[in-house]
This record gives C-alpha cells, structure tokens and sequence, in this order.
C-alpha cells in the first residue's frame, strides 16, 4: 500500500499475509520443520542463496507475520521474536557483548534484568556499571569513556522512574555505545524509543501485548543489519524460539492493543488520582500527574500516563499484605499489563532478591505496591480499592465478616 497506516490499523493488518486459501485470520504453521523440492534447493538455503523456510527455530510463516507487524506498528527495520521477555533482554545484550566489553545501565531495572547486569555479565569479563536513571550527572559521569553498550527502562518497573531517552542516547552514542531500550511499560503506542535515538528496544509480549494472560514471549527490534548480523547468528544457535502458536495468540491480541491501553490508560489516571486522595496512602506515583518527580519529562516522552500505578501504603509490610488481602476483584499477581487488574508487592516478589540495599537505592519500601490497572469498570476497581484501604485502617473489620 502507497500511503502510511495509522497505528490501529497496523495493529489489524500489519504483517499480514494469507495462504492460497483465503483465511481471514493469520493461519497457525504449527510444523517443527520445512520441507523442499529437491536437495539443490535445500542446499541453495543453507547458503542464503534463496529464501525459504528452514526450520522453526529459526524462522516461521506465523512467527514471520507477528514480527512484521510489530516493526509496523515500532517504526523499526526488523524484529526477531523470543519464547520470553528475559530471553529478549538477554539475547540483545549476551548477542552484542564480549569478555572486557563495559555496560552503563540504568539502576531501575525489572528484578531479572537487574541480574543479569549485576551477576551473570561480571561472569563472563563484561563491566556493568549502575547509574540512577533520572539523574543526567550520573549519566555523563558513566559515559564520559568508552561504553559497549546502555541499558534502560523507562518507565522503570515499578516505581515508574524515567529516563531523558534522547539526552542519554546522545551520550552513550559519542561513547560508542549502543542503547537498548525495556518499553515494555510504555507499549510501542506511548512511547517510540527508535525515534528517540534508541538502537534496540525490547519487549515482553506477555504483557499488555497478549495482555489476557495466555501466553509468554519476546521481541527484539532494530536496525536489519544488526539484527541479521549480531542478534540472529545467536539466537539461531542459541535456540530462544517463540512457538508459532504463542505468535498467532499475540497477533490476535494486538488486534485489540490500542482499545486496550487507551482504556486503562484511562482507569490508572482515575485510579492514581483516587489514591493520592486518601490517608492511608504515603505516595501515589504516576507518570502523568503534575506531583510525579518527572511529569515534564513524561509529557514530552510520552503521549499518556500508562496502564500502571505505584503508590505506598502507610505501615509498610503488614498493611500492605492487609489491603491485598481484602481486595475482591483485583487480583494478587506479579504479571502486568493484563486486562485484569493485578496487584504487586515488590518487596517480597518481583525485587525481592536484589535485597534492602539495593530496593532502597530504587526507592522500593516495605509499603510499595504496584498496581496494575485493567479493564474492569472503574468505579468497581475504585470500590475495591476503598474498601481494602478501609481494611488497612480497620483491621478486624474483614476478620469480623
């Protein structure tokens, strides 16, 4: 088509590529392998003399048409899909980094990402170096000599930090380093960081992209030569595959990918700005209220405020576990962007084994709770959310019920 979609309509079509029958849905290719014509043609494969399928390892007619559509709705070159987010985060660093290479990343990292910086890199003779991520200074101290690569989320899991995404991509390109961006939080519909300067960005499908809870994945997205020649060779032989099947259930998931995010986008506005309201609460974070420490920042990043919320509940552990115990239709989990209202208490789950130091640095207390926010009608999850905080200040009600 000669004229630019607009992205609900990438979300619908992008990628899109049917058989010779027709389908109106993207069809399902659940095969291991590919079969050939003769042994010249399999032979002219293996020797990237022509295109044709291989094996599902390394590329698939499903897989194929889910990573098309997210370079679509991304802005980006190209995209090669993985069975998790981890297994995205860590295929874009480990596929790019060597023993003696060095590392800036942004202290506000997802528990998981976190150790692989400060763990598993240091195995194998790769400097990490932690900076706070809203903090330039510390930025151009860390980049003032030579990087491999930069590591950042932003918004940040979970308290919802950002980062001057062009301010450190400039940085960290004159100190040679490529940035690799978590959007995770943000959606490819809120915040495009390739257009900001980024050279990679990554994402757990899992999220808000499935967003029904169904299914695990993850993408990497960025320049085609970089991801045919550094990103692919390691994955290929590495094996991080996502199953077609996981691929059809998300390319029917960003069907609705904008509905979605728009909607909760909504519902964690009002359900930040209930919250701040209330006495139990020590601290309400969300990136597009006027009090978040970055509200300016977020505004020009970023075209809406996400689909979470971060707040402290006064009391810290124990009334925290009191007031998710006392909700009825939030549920307790550490997954997000789902379309179900999910609660989180970072502390003891996601970020429980970076330990207290650490938690303390990202601002993490005994009190924090991540909020995931869904669809459900918003004046039911405001109702739910007022009568666990009541629970909060009144402890034996719910034991008296």
């Amino acid at each position: 088509m000669s004229r630019k979609l607009r992205p609900a309509t990438q979300l619908v079509r992008g990628g899109l590529n049917r058989s010779n029958h027709g389908e109106t849905a993207e069809a399902m290719f659940l095969t291991s392998g590919f079969v050939y014509d003769n042994a010249e043609q399999a032979e002219a494969t293996f020797k990237n003399e022509i295109e044709h399928y291989q094996y599902s390892r390394f590329a698939n007619p499903t897989t194929t048409m889910l990573e098309d559509r997210l370079c679509a709705i991304e802005g980006a070159e190209a995209c090669r899909l993985m069975a998790t987010g981890m297994a995205a985060v860590h295929s874009a660093l480990l596929s790019h980094l060597k023993t003696g290479d060095r590392l800036v990343a942004s202290r506000a990292l997802f528990g998981s990402c976190h150790w692989i910086v400060s763990t598993l890199l240091p195995r194998y003779g790769i400097e990490a170096e932690f900076v706070d991520g809203g903090d330039m200074a510390q930025w151009k101290v860390a980049l003032s000599k030579p990087a491999t690569m930069v590591l950042l989320e932003s918004p940040s899991n979970p308290m919802l930090e950002l980062v001057d995404v062009p301010a450190v991509c400039k940085l960290a390109h004159a100190a040679g380093a490529l940035v690799v961006v978590d959007n995770v939080f943000a959606t490819p519909l809120l915040q495009k960081p390739l257009e900001q300067g980024a050279d990679v960005v990554v994402y757990s499908c899992t999220k808000h992209m499935d967003g029904q809870g169904r299914v695990l994945g993850g993408a990497v997205l960025g320049r085609k030569k970089w991801v045919e020649e550094v990103l692919m060779p390691f994955i290929r032989n590495t094996g991080p595959a996502m199953s077609p099947f996981n691929a059809w259930v998300i390319l029917k998931g960003l069907e609705t990918l904008k509905l979605r995010v728009d909607q909760m986008c909504r519902n964690a506005a009002a359900v930040a700005d209930f919250l701040s309201e209330r006495a139990e609460i020590a601290r309400v974070l969300y990136p597009f209220r006027a009090d978040h420490p970055q509200h300016a920042l977020a505004v020009r990043q970023m075209s809406a405020g996400g689909t979470l919320v971060t707040f402290d509940i006064k009391g810290g552990k124990e009334a925290c576990f009191r007031f998710m115990n006392a909700l009825q239709v939030v549920d307790i989990s550490n997954n997000l962007g789902d379309s179900k209202s999910l609660a989180t208490h970072p502390a003891t789950t996601t970020h429980m084994r970076i330990g207290p130091e650490e938690r303390a640095k990202l601002g993490i207390t005994d009190g924090t709770v991540r909020l995931s926010v869904g669809l459900e009608d918003v004046a039911d999850l405001i109702e739910d959310l007022a009568e666990a905080l009541d629970a909060v200040s009144a402890p034996g009600l719910r034991a008296a019920e």
